[in-house]
Order: C-alpha cells, then sequence, then structure tokens
C-alpha cells in the first residue's frame, strides 16, 4: 500500500496503490489483501468499507475485469501518464519527472 486516506465525508478509509508497471492479475490480490487488513486493523462500527484504488502506468481492460470480477470489496484501477512538460508556475516547486522516477524505482 502506498498511501492510506481516510475520507470525511463518505466515512471510510482509502487504500491507494502506485504501480509504475503494467497491471498484473495478482495485483488484485495484494489490494484485496490491503482492504481486508484496514478493514480489519482500522475500520470501526461506524465507516463504510474500506475503498481501493490502484493507479497503473498501463492497463489491459480485460485482465483488469478478470482479475476484479470476484471481489466483493470496491476497487477502481486505472492507469496514469507523468507528462514530460511541468508549467512554467510549478517549476522548481515539485520534483522533476526523473527524480520522481528514480525514488519510486529506488522504492520498488
Amino acid at each position: 500500500m502506498d498511501l492510506l486516506f481516510y475520507h470525511y465525508r463518505l466515512h471510510c478509509f482509502v487504500v491507494i496503490d502506485l504501480k509504475m508497471t503494467e497491471f498484473k492479475p495478482e495485483y488484485s490480490g495484494k489490494m484485496n489483501f490491503y482492504l481486508s487488513a484496514v478493514d480489519d486493523l482500522l475500520r470501526t462500527a461506524g465507516d463504510a468499507p474500506t475503498i481501493g484504488i490502484a493507479l497503473y502506468k498501463n492497463r489491459d481492460k480485460t485482465d483488469v475485469e478478470y482479475a476484479l470480477r470476484g471481489m466483493t470489496q470496491p476497487v477502481g484501477v486505472s492507469h496514469f501518464e507523468l507528462s514530460k512538460v511541468l508549467p512554467e508556475t510549478l517549476e522548481g516547486t515539485l520534483p522533476t519527472v526523473a527524480q520522481l522516477e528514480a525514488m519510486l524505482s529506488r522504492d520498488r
């Protein structure tokens, strides 16, 4: 699990998993593990079920559909694309794409 938030309006935890790779079916098992652990260890009687959000460098819709078909917990899967150009107003305030990629590859 890369990020864990609590959504105060929905009254639930939100687990976010970020990958610099393509979606693999086994990632759905990891997400299910994260959701089950958060629900068991952190969720209280007044909380709604934990939501999972998974972002990958690329995804195949069919693979995602098959991998998530039997899951009963709410999970969303999407892809992302790193931009090579940073808006001028943000230059110097955020890490560069190269710095982010270096940090992510070092952590994996």
